[in-house]
Protein backbone atom coordinates (compact mmCIF):
# COMPACT_ATOMS: atom_id res chain seq x y z
CA UNK A 1 0.00 0.00 0.00
CA UNK A 2 1.32 3.55 -0.70
CA UNK A 3 1.25 6.34 1.26
CA UNK A 4 -1.27 7.95 0.39
CA UNK A 5 -3.63 4.59 1.24
CA UNK A 6 -3.74 3.23 -2.54
CA UNK A 7 -3.06 -0.08 -3.01
CA UNK A 8 -0.72 -0.87 -5.98
CA UNK A 9 -2.71 -2.98 -8.56
CA UNK A 10 -1.49 -7.10 -9.05
CA UNK A 11 -1.15 -7.65 -12.58
CA UNK A 12 -1.57 -11.53 -11.82
CA UNK A 13 -5.46 -12.04 -10.91
CA UNK A 14 -6.46 -8.38 -12.57
CA UNK A 15 -8.78 -7.99 -15.83
CA UNK A 16 -7.12 -6.28 -18.51
CA UNK A 17 -8.18 -4.58 -21.76
CA UNK A 18 -5.41 -4.04 -24.17
CA UNK A 19 -5.89 -1.73 -27.55
CA UNK A 20 -3.45 -2.58 -30.61
CA UNK A 21 -2.99 -5.26 -28.78
CA UNK A 22 -1.43 -7.32 -31.78
CA UNK A 23 1.12 -4.25 -32.99
CA UNK A 24 4.46 -3.72 -31.88
CA UNK A 25 4.63 -2.85 -28.66
CA UNK A 26 1.28 -4.11 -27.98
CA UNK A 27 2.00 -7.65 -28.79
CA UNK A 28 5.04 -7.38 -26.62
CA UNK A 29 2.93 -5.70 -23.23
CA UNK A 30 0.65 -9.41 -24.33
CA UNK A 31 3.83 -11.04 -23.85
CA UNK A 32 4.76 -9.08 -20.74
CA UNK A 33 1.73 -9.26 -19.04
CA UNK A 34 1.73 -13.37 -19.60
CA UNK A 35 4.94 -13.27 -18.15
CA UNK A 36 3.82 -12.00 -14.64
CA UNK A 37 0.65 -14.57 -14.65
CA UNK A 38 -1.79 -12.12 -16.26
CA UNK A 39 -4.06 -13.80 -19.07
CA UNK A 40 -7.50 -12.43 -18.19
CA UNK A 41 -7.05 -9.87 -21.17
CA UNK A 42 -9.58 -8.73 -23.67
CA UNK A 43 -7.57 -7.70 -26.94
CA UNK A 44 -8.47 -4.88 -29.38
CA UNK A 45 -7.36 -4.18 -33.02
CA UNK A 46 -8.31 -4.16 -36.40
CA UNK A 47 -6.74 -7.58 -38.47
CA UNK A 48 -8.46 -7.01 -41.45
CA UNK A 49 -5.79 -8.04 -44.28
CA UNK A 50 -2.61 -7.56 -41.89
CA UNK A 51 -0.26 -10.59 -41.29
CA UNK A 52 -0.22 -9.23 -37.69
CA UNK A 53 -1.88 -12.29 -36.28
CA UNK A 54 0.98 -14.18 -36.62
CA UNK A 55 1.99 -12.11 -32.89
CA UNK A 56 -1.28 -13.97 -31.52
CA UNK A 57 0.11 -17.76 -31.73
CA UNK A 58 2.46 -17.13 -28.90
CA UNK A 59 0.58 -15.26 -26.52
CA UNK A 60 -2.76 -15.93 -23.76
CA UNK A 61 -5.71 -13.62 -23.80
CA UNK A 62 -9.41 -14.45 -22.82
CA UNK A 63 -10.92 -12.73 -26.16
CA UNK A 64 -10.59 -10.94 -29.01
CA UNK A 65 -12.64 -7.91 -30.35
CA UNK A 66 -12.16 -5.72 -33.90
CA UNK A 67 -11.63 -2.21 -32.71
CA UNK A 68 -14.85 -0.70 -34.63
CA UNK A 69 -16.80 -2.84 -31.98
CA UNK A 70 -14.99 -1.88 -29.15
CA UNK A 71 -16.75 1.72 -27.71
CA UNK A 72 -20.63 0.13 -28.71
CA UNK A 73 -19.87 -3.32 -26.36
CA UNK A 74 -18.24 -0.97 -24.04
CA UNK A 75 -21.33 1.53 -23.45
CA UNK A 76 -23.62 -1.21 -24.23
CA UNK A 77 -22.34 -2.56 -20.58
CA UNK A 78 -21.67 -6.04 -22.64
CA UNK A 79 -17.52 -6.64 -21.84
CA UNK A 80 -17.83 -6.16 -17.99
CA UNK A 81 -15.41 -4.11 -15.86
CA UNK A 82 -11.66 -3.87 -16.32
CA UNK A 83 -9.36 -3.05 -13.55
CA UNK A 84 -7.00 -1.80 -16.18
CA UNK A 85 -7.59 -0.28 -19.85
CA UNK A 86 -4.13 0.07 -21.83
CA UNK A 87 -4.71 1.89 -24.66
CA UNK A 88 -1.97 1.58 -27.30
CA UNK A 89 -4.01 1.30 -30.27
CA UNK A 90 -3.49 4.26 -32.40
CA UNK A 91 -2.18 5.32 -36.54
CA UNK A 92 1.29 5.70 -36.03
CA UNK A 93 2.98 6.46 -38.93
CA UNK A 94 4.56 9.48 -38.76
CA UNK A 95 4.44 10.72 -42.36
CA UNK A 96 0.42 10.16 -42.48
CA UNK A 97 -1.06 13.46 -43.98
CA UNK A 98 -5.13 12.53 -42.88
CA UNK A 99 -5.00 15.28 -40.04
CA UNK A 100 -8.58 14.43 -39.90
CA UNK A 101 -8.05 10.67 -39.84
CA UNK A 102 -5.61 11.25 -37.21
CA UNK A 103 -7.65 12.81 -35.11
CA UNK A 104 -10.71 11.21 -35.01
CA UNK A 105 -8.41 7.76 -33.91
CA UNK A 106 -5.58 9.07 -32.31
CA UNK A 107 -7.59 12.00 -30.40
CA UNK A 108 -11.16 11.38 -29.98
CA UNK A 109 -11.50 8.10 -29.34
CA UNK A 110 -9.09 8.02 -26.45
CA UNK A 111 -11.18 11.03 -25.02
CA UNK A 112 -14.28 8.52 -25.34
CA UNK A 113 -12.07 5.03 -23.87
CA UNK A 114 -10.35 7.55 -20.71
CA UNK A 115 -13.80 8.99 -20.19
CA UNK A 116 -15.64 5.14 -20.05
CA UNK A 117 -12.53 3.54 -17.96
CA UNK A 118 -12.62 6.52 -15.45
CA UNK A 119 -16.41 6.00 -15.14
CA UNK A 120 -15.87 2.66 -14.19
CA UNK A 121 -13.20 2.64 -11.33
CA UNK A 122 -10.63 0.95 -13.76
CA UNK A 123 -6.92 2.15 -14.22
CA UNK A 124 -5.82 3.89 -17.42
CA UNK A 125 -3.00 4.10 -19.63
CA UNK A 126 -2.02 5.39 -22.82
CA UNK A 127 0.50 5.49 -25.26
CA UNK A 128 1.63 9.48 -26.08
CA UNK A 129 4.65 9.76 -27.98
CA UNK A 130 7.83 11.74 -27.97
CA UNK A 131 7.13 12.55 -31.37
CA UNK A 132 5.32 15.65 -29.01
CA UNK A 133 8.61 17.17 -28.68
CA UNK A 134 9.38 18.37 -32.24
CA UNK A 135 12.75 19.39 -32.84
CA UNK A 136 13.56 19.17 -28.99
CA UNK A 137 14.46 23.12 -29.06
CA UNK A 138 11.73 23.19 -26.20
CA UNK A 139 13.60 20.44 -23.98
CA UNK A 140 12.02 17.30 -23.78
CA UNK A 141 10.65 17.05 -20.41
CA UNK A 142 7.61 15.35 -19.48
CA UNK A 143 6.60 17.52 -16.83
CA UNK A 144 2.96 18.53 -17.66
CA UNK A 145 3.47 21.83 -17.05
CA UNK A 146 5.61 22.32 -20.26
CA UNK A 147 2.93 21.43 -22.38
CA UNK A 148 2.06 24.52 -24.05
CA UNK A 149 5.56 24.80 -25.06
CA UNK A 150 5.66 21.93 -27.31
CA UNK A 151 5.80 22.49 -31.10
CA UNK A 152 5.67 18.34 -32.69
CA UNK A 153 7.14 18.45 -36.46
CA UNK A 154 4.10 16.51 -38.16
CA UNK A 155 0.36 15.76 -37.61
CA UNK A 156 1.08 12.26 -35.75
CA UNK A 157 2.83 14.22 -33.37
CA UNK A 158 0.12 16.82 -32.99
CA UNK A 159 -2.25 14.20 -32.63
CA UNK A 160 -0.97 12.65 -29.60
CA UNK A 161 -0.24 16.33 -28.28
CA UNK A 162 -4.17 16.96 -28.44
CA UNK A 163 -5.13 14.49 -26.29
CA UNK A 164 -1.62 15.36 -23.76
CA UNK A 165 -2.89 18.79 -23.32
CA UNK A 166 -6.62 17.78 -23.14
CA UNK A 167 -6.40 15.22 -20.22
CA UNK A 168 -3.61 17.97 -18.79
CA UNK A 169 -5.92 21.16 -18.85
CA UNK A 170 -9.25 19.12 -17.83
CA UNK A 171 -7.37 17.52 -14.49
CA UNK A 172 -7.52 13.70 -15.86
CA UNK A 173 -3.49 13.91 -15.74
CA UNK A 174 -4.12 13.31 -12.02
CA UNK A 175 -5.84 10.22 -12.62
CA UNK A 176 -4.26 8.35 -15.93
CA UNK A 177 -0.77 7.79 -17.56
CA UNK A 178 0.73 9.18 -20.49
CA UNK A 179 3.36 7.32 -21.95
CA UNK A 180 6.30 9.00 -24.48
CA UNK A 181 7.76 6.11 -25.81
CA UNK A 182 10.96 7.44 -27.77
CA UNK A 183 12.37 5.38 -30.32
CA UNK A 184 11.57 1.84 -29.39
CA UNK A 185 12.75 -1.57 -31.30
CA UNK A 186 12.71 -4.96 -30.94
CA UNK A 187 10.94 -8.20 -31.96
CA UNK A 188 7.08 -7.98 -33.46
CA UNK A 189 7.54 -4.55 -35.52
CA UNK A 190 8.20 -6.99 -38.73
CA UNK A 191 4.88 -5.86 -39.95
CA UNK A 192 5.43 -2.10 -39.75
CA UNK A 193 6.81 -1.42 -43.05
CA UNK A 194 8.60 1.52 -43.40
CA UNK A 195 8.21 2.64 -40.20
CA UNK A 196 10.36 -0.31 -39.07
CA UNK A 197 13.21 0.31 -37.22
CA UNK A 198 16.74 0.91 -38.48
CA UNK A 199 17.69 -1.99 -36.38
CA UNK A 200 15.39 -4.30 -38.11
CA UNK A 201 15.83 -2.52 -41.69
CA UNK A 202 20.24 -2.46 -41.40
CA UNK A 203 19.62 -5.89 -40.26
CA UNK A 204 17.76 -7.03 -43.32
CA UNK A 205 20.18 -4.55 -45.74
CA UNK A 206 23.36 -5.88 -43.94
CA UNK A 207 22.40 -9.65 -44.90
CA UNK A 208 20.96 -9.08 -48.08
CA UNK A 209 24.26 -6.77 -49.56
CA UNK A 210 26.58 -6.68 -46.76
CA UNK A 211 25.82 -2.83 -46.85
CA UNK A 212 23.76 -0.19 -44.83
CA UNK A 213 22.48 2.75 -46.08
CA UNK A 214 21.76 5.61 -43.34
CA UNK A 215 20.52 9.42 -44.32
CA UNK A 216 23.27 12.33 -45.36
CA UNK A 217 22.56 14.98 -42.06
CA UNK A 218 21.39 18.74 -43.37
CA UNK A 219 22.40 20.05 -40.85
CA UNK A 220 26.24 21.52 -40.01
CA UNK A 221 26.15 20.99 -36.73
CA UNK A 222 25.70 17.40 -37.03
CA UNK A 223 28.23 15.02 -39.55
CA UNK A 224 26.81 11.83 -41.22
CA UNK A 225 25.53 9.68 -38.72
CA UNK A 226 26.05 11.76 -35.99
CA UNK A 227 22.23 12.23 -35.63
CA UNK A 228 21.38 10.88 -32.31
CA UNK A 229 18.25 9.37 -30.91
CA UNK A 230 17.25 7.46 -27.27
CA UNK A 231 16.90 4.17 -28.59
CA UNK A 232 15.25 1.55 -25.96
CA UNK A 233 14.44 -2.23 -26.66
CA UNK A 234 11.00 -3.17 -26.34
CA UNK A 235 11.20 -5.28 -23.57
CA UNK A 236 12.54 -2.26 -21.01
CA UNK A 237 9.59 -0.33 -22.56
CA UNK A 238 7.42 -3.12 -21.82
CA UNK A 239 8.75 -3.26 -18.21
CA UNK A 240 8.42 0.68 -17.74
CA UNK A 241 4.85 0.34 -19.04
CA UNK A 242 3.68 -2.33 -16.69
CA UNK A 243 5.71 -0.88 -13.53
CA UNK A 244 3.52 2.54 -14.60
CA UNK A 245 0.14 0.35 -14.83
CA UNK A 246 0.66 -0.83 -11.29
CA UNK A 247 1.49 2.08 -9.84
CA UNK A 248 -2.11 3.15 -8.56
CA UNK A 249 -0.97 6.04 -6.95
CA UNK A 250 1.03 7.05 -9.92
CA UNK A 251 -0.42 9.52 -12.68
CA UNK A 252 0.78 12.09 -15.23
CA UNK A 253 2.97 12.04 -18.08
CA UNK A 254 6.39 9.81 -18.23
CA UNK A 255 9.15 9.91 -21.07
CA UNK A 256 9.91 5.84 -22.01
CA UNK A 257 13.22 5.73 -22.94
CA UNK A 258 16.25 4.91 -21.64
CA UNK A 259 17.82 8.55 -21.32
CA UNK A 260 20.88 8.07 -23.19
CA UNK A 261 21.11 9.55 -27.10
CA UNK A 262 23.18 6.93 -29.06
CA UNK A 263 24.16 7.97 -33.30
CA UNK A 264 23.09 5.79 -36.17
CA UNK A 265 26.75 5.00 -36.27
CA UNK A 266 27.06 3.40 -33.13
CA UNK A 267 23.07 1.68 -34.29
CA UNK A 268 24.73 0.13 -37.10
CA UNK A 269 27.99 -0.45 -35.52
CA UNK A 270 26.10 -3.15 -33.25
CA UNK A 271 24.33 -4.27 -35.77
CA UNK A 272 27.01 -5.30 -38.13
CA UNK A 273 28.74 -7.01 -34.53
CA UNK A 274 26.10 -9.02 -34.25
CA UNK A 275 26.08 -10.35 -37.72
CA UNK A 276 29.72 -10.85 -37.50
CA UNK A 277 30.21 -8.38 -39.96
CA UNK A 278 32.57 -5.65 -40.80
CA UNK A 279 30.72 -2.41 -40.83
CA UNK A 280 30.00 -1.02 -44.53
CA UNK A 281 27.56 2.18 -44.56
CA UNK A 282 26.27 4.34 -47.54
CA UNK A 283 25.07 7.67 -47.16
CA UNK A 284 21.96 8.22 -49.30
CA UNK A 285 19.18 11.79 -50.07
CA UNK A 286 16.57 12.29 -47.14
CA UNK A 287 14.02 12.60 -49.02
CA UNK A 288 12.89 16.59 -49.61
CA UNK A 289 9.87 16.26 -47.83
CA UNK A 290 11.27 14.83 -44.55
CA UNK A 291 13.76 17.27 -43.95
CA UNK A 292 11.82 20.04 -42.01
CA UNK A 293 10.23 17.32 -39.68
CA UNK A 294 13.66 15.41 -39.02
CA UNK A 295 14.09 15.13 -35.34
CA UNK A 296 18.32 15.18 -35.56
CA UNK A 297 18.57 14.56 -31.68
CA UNK A 298 16.30 13.35 -28.90
CA UNK A 299 17.03 12.13 -24.91
CA UNK A 300 14.70 11.25 -22.37
CA UNK A 301 14.81 12.52 -19.62
CA UNK A 302 13.85 9.73 -16.97
CA UNK A 303 13.83 11.00 -13.45
CA UNK A 304 10.51 11.19 -12.72
CA UNK A 305 10.10 7.66 -13.81
CA UNK A 306 13.31 6.75 -11.68
CA UNK A 307 11.24 8.90 -8.73
CA UNK A 308 8.31 6.36 -8.99
CA UNK A 309 10.44 3.20 -7.77
CA UNK A 310 11.71 2.21 -11.27
CA UNK A 311 15.17 1.08 -10.16
CA UNK A 312 15.89 -1.39 -12.78
CA UNK A 313 18.75 -1.07 -15.38
CA UNK A 314 18.20 -0.43 -18.90
CA UNK A 315 19.77 -2.54 -21.56
CA UNK A 316 22.54 -0.98 -23.02
CA UNK A 317 22.01 -0.51 -26.99
CA UNK A 318 24.91 -3.18 -27.70
CA UNK A 319 22.88 -5.81 -25.72
CA UNK A 320 19.91 -4.80 -27.00
CA UNK A 321 21.02 -5.22 -30.26
CA UNK A 322 22.26 -8.25 -29.56
CA UNK A 323 19.43 -10.28 -28.63
CA UNK A 324 17.40 -8.59 -31.04
CA UNK A 325 19.54 -9.62 -33.88
CA UNK A 326 20.62 -13.00 -33.34
CA UNK A 327 17.53 -14.70 -31.18
CA UNK A 328 14.69 -13.16 -33.27
CA UNK A 329 15.87 -11.55 -36.27
CA UNK A 330 18.36 -14.19 -37.87
CA UNK A 331 16.19 -17.22 -36.87
CA UNK A 332 12.68 -15.35 -37.75
CA UNK A 333 11.23 -15.60 -33.91
CA UNK A 334 8.48 -14.03 -32.63
CA UNK A 335 7.66 -12.84 -28.87
CA UNK A 336 6.70 -16.31 -27.03
CA UNK A 337 5.08 -16.48 -23.13
CA UNK A 338 6.08 -19.58 -23.10
CA UNK A 339 10.19 -18.09 -22.94
CA UNK A 340 11.15 -16.32 -19.97
CA UNK A 341 12.31 -12.80 -19.84
CA UNK A 342 16.37 -13.25 -19.90
CA UNK A 343 18.42 -13.74 -23.06
CA UNK A 344 18.01 -16.59 -25.15
CA UNK A 345 21.18 -18.78 -26.57
CA UNK A 346 22.67 -18.28 -28.16
CA UNK A 347 24.05 -15.44 -26.57
CA UNK A 348 27.22 -13.75 -27.80
CA UNK A 349 27.29 -10.52 -25.20
CA UNK A 350 29.78 -10.81 -22.33
CA UNK A 351 26.76 -8.24 -20.31
CA UNK A 352 23.59 -10.13 -19.53
CA UNK A 353 20.25 -8.41 -20.57
CA UNK A 354 19.02 -7.87 -16.98
CA UNK A 355 16.42 -5.23 -16.95
CA UNK A 356 13.39 -7.31 -17.23
CA UNK A 357 13.50 -10.14 -14.42
CA UNK A 358 10.40 -11.67 -13.79
CA UNK A 359 9.68 -9.77 -10.37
Amino acid sequence: MSSNGKTDLCLDGSRVLVTGWAGFIGSALIWGLNLRGCDDIVVVDRLRRSDKWRHLAPLRFRDYLEADELLPRLQAGTLGQFDLVVHLGACSSTSESDVAYLIHNNFEFTKTLCHWTLNAKGRFVYASSAATYGDGQQGMSDMDRDLDKLRPLNAYGFSKQLFDRYAWRNGLLDRIVGLKYFNVFGPNEDHKGDMRSVVNKATQQAQATGRVELFKSYRPEYRDGQQKRDFLYVKDAVDMTLHLAEKSQTAGLFNIGSGVAHSWLELTAAVFKALERKPAIDFIDMPTDLRPKYQYFTQAAIEKLRATGYTRPITPLHDAVQDYVVNYLMPGALLDSGVGLTLSKPQKSDSPVGSFQHP
